[in-house]
């Protein structure tokens, strides 16, 4: 008994020391052996697919759920929208422009989610849509001067005040670069996405102004549960409340939604679409560690300097894996087969070692068994591509040249892979 309590303690005190230096070396990755995604917990191996929807895939999700991401709940009963704005030529004429706002909450109580809507005028038919979080307001999607700017909390880094402010108008469009709405629309997709801080402001007391807060307190709680869900866990799950209005709007075929997210709102994407089904497509832009780079590498970011730099992001249990990846009892490229058979894209930037790039390519090389279960190709490649040199089937990958972003490139490559799986014509 003693020994057990021993170890304990070492683990704890291990968990909470600093992290190891930043490692960018592929000769200092540490030795590992990553879990087979098609071996259960019993020992037992997924021979059908009947065995992974029923088994094992339930058992992968529950382990992210209770041990990183965190229990999210479900869809609110009192789930309410309403269109406050509509725009039927903006974009110079290209899209319908919609502000929808949602509430959480009887008598549209809680923090409101606001979405911004662009759909393609030039279809006729429901159009696929890319859904999306963005960082820093609707307004800077686009300089589009009909996109209402929102008040948002932040964290004001030189006083360390919280402040409800309304961002300045020189912000609109500020990172029109990310999103290509005009070729989105172009090429007949809509597009859908919603302001981070509607959701929970990104630092570490955010919660109290978002809707992980809003829905704590009308638990009649008053902390989270070490399994409760985290920042990351808030992002997705609006996400997929934006999916259930999306469903109900007439100009948007639901059935095709692409989530779609860049860094930390690539992890987002990834867990909206590994819990919730009704994704048809999953893009992950740039998002490291935590999204869909191997943690067991420990090269750039690791468990314990996300741990440390973003203890909001995920649950309270993830936190006893800071420099214990080996004990994770799952890594990334399991959150990357929950997504099969359905189509998922992993890219990288080859400036953004952070990220760890090879990492990402090599937890979606892994993941691709599942979807050789059900039959589909993969990557259909086994090393890693140069740069500049997109590969794979259901499972797309690419590593273009440059630095931390979303650009022209992978737009250009997100919208190929999105008319071969979801049949759009050029």
């Amino acid at each position: 008994m003693k020994l057990i309590l021993c170890l304990f303690l070492l683990g704890m005190v291990l968990a909470r020391a600093e992290p190891r230096p930043v490692n960018y070396d592929e000769a200092g990755i540490p030795a590992y052996t990553l879990p087979d995604p098609l071996v259960c917990s019993d020992g037992t191996r997924v021979a059908d697919v009947a065995a992974w929807q029923t088994k094992r895939r339930p058992e992968i999700l529950k382990l992210f759920q209770h041990e990183m991401q965190g229990v999210s709940p479900g869809r609110p009963a009192e789930l309410k929208w309403e269109t406050v704005n509509c725009d039927k030529s903006a974009l110079g004429g290209l899209a319908t422009r919609k502000e929808i706002t949602v509430w959480f909450g009887a008598e549209k109580s809680g923090p409101p989610m606001h979405i911004l809507l662009y759909t393609p005028n030039a279809v006729k038919q429901p159009a696929p849509v890319f859904v999306s979080v963005n960082f820093d307001g609707n307004h800077t999607v686009n300089a589009d001067p009909g996109i209402t700017i929102t008040e948002q909390w932040a964290l004001d880094k030189k006083t360390k005040q919280e402040k409800l402010t309304r961002p300045d108008e020189k912000t609109r469009g500020q990172s029109v670069g990310r999103w290509e709405a005009e070729k989105i629309m172009a090429r007949g997709y809509a597009l859908a996405t919603i302001q981070r801080a509607d959701l929970e402001p990104d630092y570490p007391e955010g919660w109290r102004h978002g809707i992980r807060g809003f829905l704590l307190e009308k638990a009649g709680q008053k902390e989270f549960a070490p399994d409760a869900w985290g920042a990351i866990g808030a992002w997705a799950w609006g996400l997929s409340r934006a999916l259930d209005v999306l469903e109900t709007e007439p100009a948007v075929d639901a059935r095709r939604a692409v989530v779609i997210g860049h860094s930390r709102m690539g992890k987002a994407a990834l867990w909206a679409g590994a819990q919730d089904e009704r994704f048809a497509l999953v893009i992950s832009n740039d998002s490291g560690e935590g999204g869909a780079a191997l943690a067991r590498r420990c090269f750039g970011e690791t468990t314990a300097v996300i741990n440390r730099n973003f203890p909001h992001w995920f649950c309270a249990n993830f936190k006893k894996y800071s420099d214990q990846e080996a004990t994770l009892p799952f890594d990334q490229h399991e959150l990357v087969a929950l997504v099969a058979p359905r189509p998922v894209y992993v890219a990288s930037a080859e400036e953004d070692r952070w990220a760890d790039p090879h990492g990402e390519f090599l937890a979606a090389l892994n993941a691709e068994p599942v979807w050789k279960l059900f039959g589909r190709p993969g990557l259909g490649v086994k090393e890693w591509p140069a740069v500049n040199q997109p590969v794979g089937a259901t499972i797309g990958y690419h590593m273009r040249t440059g630095k931390h972003d979303v650009t022209a490139y992978d737009w250009e490559q997100y919208l190929g892979f999105a008319d071969k799986h979801l049949g759009v014509k050029k």
